[in-house]
């Protein structure tokens, strides 16, 4: 693990129903909601772009861990009590659907390895939340459901292309059709999430993962996360090969490429630099 003294340094946000600190080498985003179950408003995913911005640009940061707070749920979807506000119209549902997709593609595209920590209920967009990030780990009591077929929702293209991309198109399909829950063993057979934890040792699990990841040379690893997104577009003439060539070569010519050679011939745990 990085030797990095662990200080936590809050980020500022402009609701408490989100919370954002960094710990050592980890960037923490919290949903701050607990009595509606992590449910989320617009406000809060305002808070999620500022939180991100914060740690794009902070070098500390290598890992992002995204969890829910009060031990119930991840994340339940929508707040369905600011539904009149935030999506009572037309034009209402056209911004808030715009503006959770501008978040949700941040996510996704991340150049940060970003870690969904589940424990309780992940729900609606809380399932394609989590499915925006690189991978999940969860508590053994935790759920997962898609239930837009029971609110007659739509449900956009892109949501639907990141469950597949996850647990296949079968699996998916039976998710929606059906909106029934399944359990973390069910998920973890699925590919949904890559590993199941008591609840008890989630955090600290998810810290041991989050520290191995962030001992590791950041920029390889932004170049395969890069490159793994590339792969993944569905056009193959919007892949930018260019740029993958160009981070594969940065890393070559880098002082960490350097270190970590070094590193090895000397028998030693290498300290990566990120240059």
């Amino acid at each position: 693990m990085r030797n990095t003294l662990l200080m936590m340094t809050e980020i500022a946000l402009p609701t408490d129903k989100m919370l954002a600190h960094v710990e050592g080498a980890v960037g923490h985003l919290i949903f701050n909601n607990p009595d509606r179950y992590n449910a989320v408003s617009l406000e809060m995913w305002d808070a999620v772009e500022t939180a991100l911005t914060a740690f794009s640009k902070d070098d500390q940061v290598r890992v992002v861990v995204l969890s829910g707070a009060g031990g119930k749920a991840f994340v339940s979807g929508a707040d369905i009590s600011k539904f009149e506000k935030e999506r009572g119209s037309k034009e209402a549902v056209q911004h808030y659907n715009e503006r959770l997709s501008v978040v949700y593609e941040i996510i996704e595209n991340f150049p940060k390895p970003t870690i969904a920590m589940i424990n309780g209920h992940c729900i609606g967009g809380g399932l394609n939340l989590a499915a925006c990030t690189d991978f999940r780990i969860a508590s053994a009591k935790s759920r997962f459901a898609m239930p837009a077929a029971k609110l007659a929702l739509g449900y956009p293209f892109d949501a639907i292309r990141r469950l597949v991309n996850a647990v296949g198109a079968s699996a998916t399909k039976k998710l929606m059709f059906t909106a029934k829950s399944i359990d973390a063993d069910t998920a973890l057979q699925l590919g949904l999430v890559q590993e199941v934890v008591s609840e008890e040792t989630l955090v600290e699990r998810v810290n041991e993962v989050a520290s191995t990841i962030a001992d590791n040379a950041p920029l390889t690893i932004r170049a395969m996360k890069y490159i793994a997104t590339q792969v993944m577009q569905p056009d193959p003439s919007k892949r930018d090969l260019a740029r993958c060539d160009e981070m594969v070569a940065a890393c070559f010519a880098s002082e960490d490429y350097v270190e970590g050679r070094t590193a090895f011939m000397e028998k030693r745990k290498p300290e990566f630099k990120g240059r």
